[in-house]
């Protein structure tokens, strides 16, 4: 089946930012008074899906927004700090050169997303959908299939959390894992995502091949 549609992630999987989050957590933790991150805990806290997390951290969900725009916020403070991992540009171009249409949904706002994508990166996007709550992608991807006119299987949810994988699946977009981001590899293998990305170059190898089909089924 050609694929039409590829809709990234965006922190942890396009963006580096996971030890800027680790750097910044614990003084947004003080300020909305809920439990710390101890260095311990960091690698047993990255098998964990969100909502685990979130009750692991005492944070009620009231406050989820707060913390979210507060993080938001900090980031654009910090946004020199940002980088994409290596291979993005190169791996954007490509797909996109093949046909498929790209898409970025994600929790961090539209600005910061723009700000360290860069004006090149940024004119290959068709569909950007920022400031999902941290529960709330379903509804987002449903809208960029929607305005790409692209039916769930003629897609792929590219990310690095578990939440992604199962608002993609809940939405029946085939989904890839990628092994760099705040998730580690292991703990989304268990879920059996559609495809698993250890490296950059595969996303291009895969989603665009050399015939411009999709490989998500023949690895």
């Amino acid at each position: 089946m050609p694929c039409k549609l590829a809709i990234f992630d965006f922190d942890g999987t396009l963006a580096d930012t996971f030890d800027w989050f680790i750097a910044v957590v614990n003084e947004v933790a003080d300020k909305f008074r809920f439990r710390r991150i101890e260095p311990h805990e960091v690698e047993t806290l990255r098998g964990y899906e969100a909502r685990r997390i979130i009750r692991h951290l005492q944070v009620p969900m009231w406050k989820m927004p707060l913390v979210a725009r507060e993080m938001r916020c900090r980031m654009s403070r910090d946004i020199g700090t940002i980088a994409l991992f290596p291979g993005v540009d190169e791996m954007l171009e490509r797909v996109a050169g093949r046909g498929v249409a790209l898409a970025v949904v994600t929790s961090n706002s539209a600005e910061n997303v723009r700000r360290v994508l860069g004006p090149r990166n940024i004119a290959l996007i068709r569909h950007l959908e920022c400031g999902a709550a941290v529960l709330g992608k379903r509804p987002r991807l449903r809208k960029v299939l929607r305005a790409a006119g692209v039916a769930p299987g003629e897609a792929i949810c590219i990310g690095d959390e578990i939440r992604d994988l199962h608002a993609a699946r809940a939405e029946g977009i085939p989904f890839g894992a990628v092994t760099w981001g705040f998730t580690r590899g292991d703990a989304l293998r268990a879920l059996a995502p559609e495809a698993v990305f250890k490296r950059m170059e595969e996303i291009a190898e895969m989603v665009a091949g050399g015939d411009g089909r999709s490989g998500l089924f023949q690895a």
